[in-house]
């Protein structure tokens, strides 16, 4: 069951060396979709795989139909660029994106979709509430992520590293993913909807049955580092020289007490020209002009950054991924 409300529907597919679950992940998807009421479309995004994934896209496509588009990266980009191309490339109203190892199930895609639209909403983010993962290497350093993010963002979800998620293309379609920001979109969506019109639905997990997992121990560093770039951009993208100014002050005027303190000992008759204190009073004044000198390039920066031609972080091979006109290849409802 879905929405009555009209629309048409992109699901977004990243996949790198997945060849063994391309064919049984588009036939899962067309297995729930059959039947879907509206149009619909599946985009494949081959990262810069090495194995026989393209190739299996390819025979996906020429099984299931010309709604099934591939999309050929140059090179191994990365799930957020690969993520980012399909959600360009998507012509539909509503975007549903998920991983493509099979363990999210396109069965929770119909329902979320419905929510989505019956309650007004921008974003629907799944919730792996029974996780099939091992416990160590990725269901605790995950946990500890998402309660970090929740705290930092103040986008209170469960489950952040869930890519099975559905957006109103309208919006997501104005957040750019560089990096590996795709763990990070419900906060970038909040910098454009607001938190209200971000929901969570529980969704399925099933285990890996097939192809190696990409991720392990080490991702939980480049989260925390992407985190911090997450908060900066959130409170100070528009305004960074508020950001370089509150530190600069504050490190000016601790120099400067300091200082203040070292000309009273002066007055004093102390001797201070050998004290570590002057010293450090004179690095953190200088520090603290240098920092307030950093906000106003930044300034300069951040209005260049806003005003520019915005620049992709990907690059697609094949021109056939987006069809002739809008009104092709799509996969349309059955007949009453």
């Amino acid at each position: 069951m879905t929405s009555s409300a009209q629309h048409r529907l992109s699901l977004v597919i990243p996949m790198y060396n997945e060849q063994d679950n391309v064919l049984p992940m588009l036939e899962r998807v067309h297995e729930v979709l059959g039947h879907y009421p509206m149009p619909w479309e599946v985009l494949l995004v081959n990262d810069g795989s090495s194995d026989g994934t393209l190739a299996m896209m390819r025979e996906g496509q020429a099984k299931y139909g010309e709604h099934v588009r591939v999309v050929e990266l140059r090179r191994n980009f990365g799930q957020t660029a690969a993520m980012q191309a399909g959600i360009d490339l998507a012509r539909g109203d509503v975007i549903a994106t998920l991983d493509g190892d099979l363990q999210n199930d396109p069965i929770d895609i119909p329902r979320m979709v419905n929510r989505l639209l019956d309650e007004d909403l921008d974003l629907v983010a799944g919730w792996r509430k029974n996780r099939q993962d091992a416990v160590i290497m990725r269901k605790i350093p995950s946990r500890i992520a998402n309660k970090l993010i929740r705290r930092i963002t103040g986008v209170q979800l469960h489950d952040y590293g869930c890519s099975l998620k559905v957006f109103r293309a309208e919006v997501v379609k104005n957040v750019r993913l560089y990096g590996e920001m795709h763990r990070f979109i419900p906060a970038w969506l909040a910098t454009y909807t607001a938190p209200n019109r971000i929901a969570e639905e529980v969704v399925q997990h099933h285990p890996r049955t097939r192809g190696v997992s990409k991720y392990g121990i080490s991702r939980t560093f480049r989260v925390i580092i992407d985190l911090l770039v997450v908060y900066f951009f959130m409170r100070f993208s528009a305004r960074p020289g508020h950001f370089f100014g509150m530190v600069g002050l504050g490190l000016g005027g601790l120099g400067g007490l300091i200082m203040a303190y070292m000309v009273l000992l002066k007055l004093l008759g102390e001797d201070i020209g050998t004290r570590p204190l002057f010293f450090t009073g004179i690095l953190l004044i200088l520090v603290g002009v240098q920092m307030l000198t950093t906000g106003v390039v930044a300034e300069m920066l951040s209005r260049v950054y806003f005003e520019s031609q915005e620049r992709k972080s990907y690059i697609v091979r094949n021109k056939d991924a987006v069809p002739a006109t809008d009104d092709e290849a799509w996969c349309e409802p059955p007949p009453a």
